[in-house]
């Protein structure tokens, strides 16, 4: 069944605010889920919906958290999600930070006791918009192992970064430091679907391409075949989102895809830069284009959010594909 994203919102708002979301943390949640299913990022759309709302039922959830500013300093602040849901803090995050970056050129805003964030760079959306750079981070339960261990220590953790461009799409950078993204091995596990050799271990240490198996065992960083490097670029996020803003390490934290368990009190983490406190803004959206010209001189190359921007824009054109039975059960239970 195709649905229009807000005929999509609106049932997935429905979900959330039966499970006991506040309502705004319903209706950022919400937005941000569809966005990401619009974008084809499927393992952080609409299949978190049944996650989340276990998550609010089961208490591993504040359903009635409100975010706040805990504390400021020059260009950093430091917003509490207060166990909630993370969509409402980390917009609350970026617009202070966006706020913080045109009176100091510069801001740094962490947002502890928090919990999934969903697709990174998509909070940076409004620092584009802002003619600002962005740089998003996050850590999560622990799924990978440090470099030469075997046990879980740290989360997939995702870096993401965004370029605004003048009167073009900005650049949007987005990826999971481990080899693939874990959402990937949940919708895999679901359809009962193998995965690829390198992308995960069972609880043995073992290789697998078994989704169950690896989502119960760990996550192999990237480039973990032939280099320690993504193990040091988890290591690097997993500190600037916790023991600088007082987050939960990832081992800290029980699971996302278990019903029980602890809340995961996680971190995340937002740069902003103000193009004009540096070379200035006109100098910067010249360089960039330089830059991009370069780089579309070879055949193949793809701007980085080009794809997702194209989805995104067609679905909101034409709808979204959602399976009947979901459908249905989701206006049933909101009957």
């Amino acid at each position: 069944m195709k649905l229009t994203l807000d005929e999509l919102q609106a049932l997935v708002a429905g979900e959330l605010r039966r499970a006991g979301a506040s309502e705004a943390m319903t209706v950022a949640t919400a937005r941000a889920l569809v966005l990401a299913e619009s974008q084809g990022l499927v393992s952080h759309g609409l299949s978190r919906v049944a996650q989340y709302s276990t998550h609010l039922r089961n208490g591993r959830v504040n359903g009635a958290a409100t975010p706040q500013v805990l504390r400021r300093k020059g260009g950093a602040l430091l917003v509490d999600a207060q166990e909630g849901l993370a969509f409402a803090a980390c917009e609350l995050a970026v617009r202070e930070a966006i706020g913080a970056a045109r009176e100091n050129g510069v801001a740094f805003a962490g947002v502890a006791r928090s919990h999934h964030c969903g697709v990174v760079v998509d909070h940076l959306r409004a620092v584009a918009e802002a003619g600002m750079v962005g740089l998003g981070f996050a850590n999560s339960p622990a799924a990978m192992p440090a470099a030469g261990g075997r046990h879980a220590i740290f989360g997939t953790n995702p870096v993401a970064a965004v370029f605004p461009r003048r009167g073009s799409d900005p650049l949007m950078i987005d990826l999971s430091l481990s080899e693939v993204a874990r959402g990937k091995l949940m919708v895999a596990a679901k359809e009962g679907r193998p995965i690829p050799l390198g992308w995960a271990l069972d609880a043995d240490g073992q290789p697998t391409t078994d989704a169950k198996a690896g989502l119960a065992g760990s996550m192999l960083p990237l480039g973990a075949a032939s280099s320690p490097k993504g193990a040091m670029l988890a290591l690097v996020v997993e500190l600037l989102v916790t023991a600088l803003v007082g987050a939960n390490f990832g081992f800290e934290a029980s699971s996302f895809f278990v019903d029980e368990g602890n809340r995961p009190n996680i971190g995340q983490a937002f740069i902003v830069i103000d193009p004009g406190a540096l070379a200035g803004s006109d100098h910067y959206m010249d360089r960039i284009e330089v830059l991009v010209s370069e780089m579309l001189k070879d055949e193949g190359v793809r701007l980085p959010g080009a794809r997702r921007e194209a989805l995104r824009r067609q679905a909101q054109a034409q709808g979204v594909e959602v399976p009947d039975a979901l459908v249905a059960a989701w206006r049933a239970a909101q009957a």
